[in-house]
């Protein structure tokens, strides 16, 4: 692998001179960046694959949701449709992509809408709310927000960060200067005081930033997407479900609690078919344990929940596991309530 990634060197090299062009003509404003007088904060990060933006969009989404009319939005990853849409409970994955379906299942009081053109989105959005919230666009330089928090998944900050194809990242570490805020997400419990010590001072190199936290994944209850249940318990064998870019800390956990998984696992944002619909059932035939059950992601939940699918499993228990973050200090998360809040008023005061 590694004498795979060295032949993928001079190709690395070429884009990550194309990336950094563009960024210089946007910081030169040779390309131009449009700023709005509504708050927007933007949900991001440098690498591909999961870092946890969803959960760190919810997290928003709940501290501001009581005391601002917010509205999130998504470029729509996946979907099949183009432009300006809002999102309902009743929109399909196809339609409007399944992390922003997921935001309007979870919070269906709040104003959810996808569009690639992230400056357009805002100004369809900003005269009816207080608040925007961008999902994934912190390479969406056309737009400069009121606040950047960026993400970087734990074990991506222990390896060398090259640029894509060499590397995961597909943005230079050193555009996390234009971050206001870094969150290391997906912990795991076991890291020590100097090995957080390590990555913090690596991603000061890079951002010029003090401010960063530590978070972790919180796994919630199984919510059941049918009326067949099953209890999990360290006698299930559980068939994973999964469709993401890194289903190993879900793996990793539930390793601990239950006798055996198998793991089916498909592409980021797969779209789900009848026929991998009835792999599944297949396979969950297949186990000769009695006490089984099939266990998807939230986001994966949003693709497979429509009624056609749920009709070819009417009679298994399948459900997902909700996730969260979680702060290694209470006091961490109440700065960046504060922060957010007071974001969000000066912006006000301002205009």
């Amino acid at each position: 692998m590694n004498f795979l990634r060295l032949l993928l060197f001079p190709f690395a090299i070429l884009y990550g001179f194309i990336i950094w062009i563009r960024n210089r003509l946007f910081d030169l404003q040779i390309l131009k960046s449009k700023t709005y007088s509504i708050p927007t904060i933007v949900v991001g990060n440098l690498a591909i694959g999961g870092t946890g933006k969803s959960p760190m969009t919810e997290f928003i989404i709940k501290i501001l949701k009581d005391k601002r009319c917010i509205a999130t939005l998504s470029r729509g990853y996946g979907r099949k449709t183009k432009g300006f849409k809002y999102v309902t409970v009743s929109s399909t994955a196809d339609e409007v992509g399944d992390e922003p379906l997921q935001f309007k299942n979870k919070f269906s009081d709040i104003t959810v809408a996808v569009c690639e053109d992230r400056c357009l989105g805002v100004e369809t959005l900003m005269d009816n709310h207080d608040v925007i919230i961008l999902d994934d666009a912190f390479q969406h330089r056309k737009l400069k927000p009121t606040f950047s928090i960026l993400l970087f998944d734990y074990h991506s900050c222990l390896n060398p960060m090259f640029v894509l194809p060499m590397g995961n990242f597909r943005d230079l570490p050193g555009e996390s200067k234009r971050a206001d805020l870094i969150m290391v997400t997906k912990t795991p419990a076991s890291v020590t005081l100097q090995e957080k010590a390590i990555i913090k001072r690596k991603l000061e190199r890079k951002s010029g930033l003090s401010n960063i936290f530590f978070t972790s994944i919180h796994y919630g209850e199984l919510v059941y997407l049918n009326t067949t249940r099953i209890e999990m318990n360290a006698n299930t064998t559980v068939l994973l479900l999964t469709g993401i870019a890194n289903p190993k800390p879900l793996l990793d956990y539930l390793t601990g609690l239950v006798k055996g998984i198998e793991h089916l696992g498909f592409s980021d944002h797969h779209a789900y078919t009848s026929n991998d619909i009835l792999t599944v059932k297949q396979k969950f035939n297949q186990i000769k344990n009695p006490f089984k059950l099939i266990i998807t992601t939230e986001k994966d939940a949003q693709r497979i929940r429509t009624p056609e699918y749920l009709a070819l499993v009417e009679s298994l228990p399948i459900a997902y596991i909700p996730i969260e973050i979680a702060f290694e200090d209470q006091e961490y998360r109440n700065i960046i309530e504060q922060q957010l809040l007071s974001i969000c008023d000066r912006s006000v005061n301002e205009s």
